[in-house]
């Protein structure tokens, strides 16, 4: 597995690539997903390097609760106000390809359930 610090997310992080930010705060950043699956797809990312939900530690809880809340805060800023769908894929059995914990925000539609 690839440092955290090094993934792409650590990248955007440091401003050592673009992307399209749309919130950031001491903690956190949050940034569209160059590979939408939604008409919106946001992705929030601690700055703190987490490779995955299963690496997360009791000390941690203050940072996920803030992860969540920023979501519901992004998700109101884009008007997402008739629902949104909240991601979190954990190892890869789970789908996760970036080792940097991250949330997916997605909706502006009507989402299914099973996706896919």
């Amino acid at each position: 597995m690839t440092e955290t610090s090094d993934t792409i997310f650590g990248k955007i992080i440091r401003r050592e690539i673009p992307a399209e930010i749309i919130y950031e705060d001491d903690l956190c950043l949050a940034f569209k997903d160059v590979n939408p699956q939604a008409p919106v797809h946001v992705l929030v990312i601690p700055k703190q390097p987490i490779a995955k939900l299963a690496d997360v530690e009791s000390q941690d809880h203050a940072l996920m609760g803030h992860l969540l809340l920023t979501v519901k805060r992004v998700a109101e800023q884009l008007g997402l106000s008739s629902g949104y769908r909240v991601v979190i894929n954990n190892g890869a059995d789970g789908g996760q390809t970036v080792y940097h914990l991250h949330l997916h925000l997605l909706g502006g539609r009507q989402l299914q359930w099973p996706p896919g």
